[in-house]
């Protein structure tokens, strides 16, 4: 009966260092990615609204400038439009795919701490 007192203690001091331990790796994380708080994530959605309606908008100035110089019965606004969305998409799909990249990264290292 003692030494299955003794060898429960054993396990919960082994699971309490444990818990201990990933605590402390969490706050030594924290510490070290001190910029990376949730004003960063607002950041964030505002470089991903940007890499879209920058695009969009000079894609839109040049078909507008294009209609003005060389009428035509096709409207270059509209279609420079479409590819000015479709490259903002495409770069809003780069700045989130490789934050998400750095985030599993990150998750891998913790994992291996652990």
């Amino acid at each position: 009966m003692t030494d299955r007192r003794e060898s429960d203690g054993r396990d919960s001091r082994e699971e309490l260092c444990e818990q201990v331990a990933v605590k402390a790796a969490r706050k030594a994380r924290a510490r070290r990615e001190k910029e990376r708080s949730v004003w960063f994530g607002l950041g964030m959605f505002g470089v991903v609204g940007w890499s879209v309606a920058m695009p969009t908008l000079i894609a839109v100035a040049i078909g507008v400038w294009i209609d003005g110089r060389w009428p035509s019965q096709y409207s270059w606004t509209l279609m420079l439009l479409f590819v000015g969305i479709a490259l903002g998409c495409l770069n809003a799909w780069y700045w989130v795919n490789r934050e998400r990249s750095v985030i599993e990264k990150r998750g891998e290292e913790e994992e291996r701490d652990e």
